[in-house]
């Protein structure tokens, strides 16, 4: 592994640099230790620990709502009977994962990427960093962006009347204080996104009262925590064959689900909104409440294990309001229809802040590159920028399973490119190709962060599927040298 010089630089040059120490990232470096343990490679992780998303979010109740067996890595079977896991269990997994794929010591924590700078005569990115207020620099053949999609310094945050005058705690999610004492107090959560929906029940346990304010309904359904069917085949099948029997599964259920949902959305949505509606028991309108306007999949839908936000509902510690702030009071919120709704404590869950590729600067040869003037290439390579991969899940399955998608794929070109001696790997945008929406998603924080997205084109090998059938089929079965995907030698672009 390389190590850095006193002067900042490092003194040999990595096969692979990989950014961000999270679930994409650990998942990329086991994946690549597996394949070719006697590459060089590094991980830049700008926190002090593993775990990404799973490690900074720290709010109450924070878990998953794609199911383990798929959010899981392929190579690494998941063991917990929960099939909807909390955040520590997914971030001890994910340790556990870097612990066994032997990749902790490639870890450089506390590495916040600047820049990364792309040179065709040498065929080498030269990646600036900063540590501990010092500035780093990498150089490396491949560079792999694990970041995710988010940034994790700045969260969506709305500015309302009178919030000044507020004598509570107003708090986010993404920056949840460790101290906050939410028993026997009065909350309002703002927000009705998974974030929303798993805080609310938490809270309820011990709080008097919580709310959920809304400005529109969001689709909600019950899964249950604990999946029978895995749980059966567990204890009739070897542990690896029960779980990818499991997976399967699940991944050709989400599948039909969604496939059924956008192409029959008003047969759909009645039957969530009749799920929640037999949940409620008539402690709740969800007609009102819970009876969104868009089709199912235009936004993501949201999962209550065990159907834990409608109980607390049913049982009287929450309930919903479906209005806007007109402004903040000393006491609480004052809504729009006149009501007031008294709070100690208000939890804004408004969504995220997009950030692509973590926030870091590319050139290409002295060119500036602006993601969002590229195509992706099978979802994973921005267009005429050699020797990137970027791993982004789906919207409508688990994250993990585009990701090892990616991950399986990188080992193959980096494998291809040393039988064949290239040095240089890169998908040219063909100019026919129209381009459109990256994400097919009305969420707020995909709209607003729209301009900061690359695009995906109208045919292959542009179109970004959201099915891991037709990924698995283009990615892992797909030729290499298609046409669109170039090689070539030190020197120039090909």
């Amino acid at each position: 592994m390389s190590h850095a010089t006193a002067s900042g630089a490092t003194n040999d040059v990595l096969d692979v640099l990989i950014v961000g120490a999270g679930l994409s990232g650990i998942g990329a470096a086991c994946a690549l230790r597996a394949d070719s343990p006697e590459r060089r490679f590094a991980i830049l992780e700008a926190r002090d620990a593993i775990g990404g998303t799973w490690d900074l979010f720290r709010y109450p109740g924070v878990r998953s709502d794609s199911d383990m067996h798929t959010l899981g890595y392929r190579f690494r079977p998941w063991a917990d009977p929960r099939a909807i896991a909390d955040g520590p269990a997914i971030l001890d997994y994910i340790r556990a994962a870097a612990r066994e794929g032997d990749v902790e010591r490639h870890i450089r924590f506390g590495h916040k990427v600047l820049r990364a700078d792309w040179c065709s005569a040498s065929a080498l990115w030269t990646v600036q960093a900063e540590h501990a207020g010092v500035p780093v620099t990498f150089n490396c053949r491949f560079l792999y962006l694990c970041a995710g999609y988010y940034d994790y310094q700045a969260a969506h945050r709305p500015a309302f009347d009178g919030e000044a005058s507020f004598r509570g705690t107003v708090v986010q999610p993404q920056f949840w204080p460790g101290e906050l004492d939410w028993r026997g107090r009065r909350v309002v959560v703002v927000g009705s996104g998974a974030t929303a929906v798993t805080l609310v029940p938490a809270m309820a346990r011990t709080a008097a009262h919580v709310t959920m304010l809304q400005r529109s309904p969001t689709y909600v359904v019950t899964r249950p925590a604990v999946d029978r069917f895995a749980d059966t085949v567990t204890r009739l099948l070897p542990a690896r064959l029960a779980y990818r029997v499991v997976r399967w599964k699940n991944v050709l259920e989400s599948i039909v689900l969604y496939r059924l949902a956008r192409r029959r959305p008003e047969l759909v949505k009645r039957h969530i909104v009749a799920q929640a509606a037999r949940q409620l028991e008539h402690a709740c309108d969800a007609r009102l409440h819970f009876t969104p306007s868009y089709r199912p999949w235009d936004q993501r839908v949201c999962v209550a294990p065990d159907g834990d936000l409608f109980q607390a509902i049913r049982q009287g510690r929450a309930s919903v309001a479906t209005d806007v702030i007109e402004r903040f009071t000393p006491c609480g919120l004052r809504l729009r229809s006149g009501r007031d709704l008294p709070a100690d404590i208000v939890v804004l869950a408004t969504g995220l802040q997009l950030k692509l590729l973590g926030g870091m600067a590319l050139t290409v040869d002295g060119r500036p590159v602006r993601p969002a003037d590229t195509l992706v290439y099978k979802g994973m390579m921005l267009s005429d920028v050699p020797n990137l991969a970027l791993a982004f899940g789906y919207t409508n399955a688990s994250w993990t399973l585009k990701a090892d998608l990616t991950a399986q794929w990188v080992c193959r070109l980096l494998r291809h490119m040393r039988r064949h001696g290239h040095a240089i790997a890169l998908a040219r945008r063909e100019p026919d190709v129209a381009p459109r929406p990256f994400l097919d998603f009305t969420s707020g924080y995909v709209q607003r962060g729209a301009g900061l997205l690359p695009r995906q084109g109208e045919r292959r090998p542009w179109q970004v599927y959201q099915n891991y059938l037709l990924d698995l089929l283009t990615i892992r079965c797909g030729r290499l040298a298609d046409g669109v995907l170039r090689f070539g030698a030190a020197g120039t672009l090909p």
